[in-house]
């Protein structure tokens, strides 16, 4: 049995990524993994409440990061690295590829400050693997126009999201062997296809 991977997915809201996920998870089991999925914000009592505010509070854009990595230290401590000691893998929805874009991309927040953050919280850990949901902004907003119940991120403008998007793909540029760049604008069927090509691989 291989070692325990820590593998985190990633897009813009309405990329789809969460679709898919549970359908990711179950299929490493099938080949004899044990899985934990997880998610950011949240993950634990205390994350999961500090989800709440940031999903529906405003605040200001330095207490927005601040809140998201202080969620994610609380998420690394009591879940991801106990799981991983433990021989399991952990899927999470959203990392910290998620404050890159959103915080810096999106909001706009210096890229160092976050670089900083990062080395603080979790400079010895980083994700095996991050699949990243790519979609163009439109197809994205088109599939949440029917959700009635938007937090405060879905319900920015496509700008916001276009900035989102470009975030995501500079992370990409710095680190590309660890990211597995999924095209989300195709069919459910042809995302699951390039998904099975990377269950393959373990």
């Amino acid at each position: 049995m291989s070692k325990a991977k820590f593998i985190t997915f990633e897009g813009v809201d309405g990329a789809g990524k969460s679709t898919h996920l549970n359908w990711f998870a179950e299929t490493l089991r099938q080949r004899g993994h044990d899985v934990l999925v997880t998610r950011e914000p949240g993950g634990t009592p205390l994350g999961e409440q500090l989800r709440e505010i940031l999903l529906n509070q405003p605040m200001s854009i330095g207490t927005e990061a601040l809140l998201m990595f202080a969620a994610r230290l609380e998420h690394i401590e009591q879940v991801i690295k106990p799981a991983l000691h433990a021989g399991k893998w952990v899927i999470s929805d959203r990392f910290s590829d998620a404050s890159f874009a959103y915080q810096g991309g999106g909001r706009g927040l210096d890229w160092g400050k976050l670089s900083q953050l990062e080395q603080w919280v979790h400079g010895d850990l980083q994700p095996d693997l991050t699949l990243f949901f790519d979609v163009p902004v439109e197809v994205a907003r088109q599939r949440l126009a029917n959700n009635v119940s938007l937090d405060r991120f879905e319900q920015e403008q496509a700008d916001f999201f276009e900035r989102v998007r470009a975030g995501y793909h500079r992370r990409v540029q710095e680190n590309p062997r660890r990211y597995a760049v999924i095209d989300a604008a195709q069919t459910l069927c042809k995302v699951k296809h390039q998904l099975e090509e990377v269950v393959s691989l373990f």
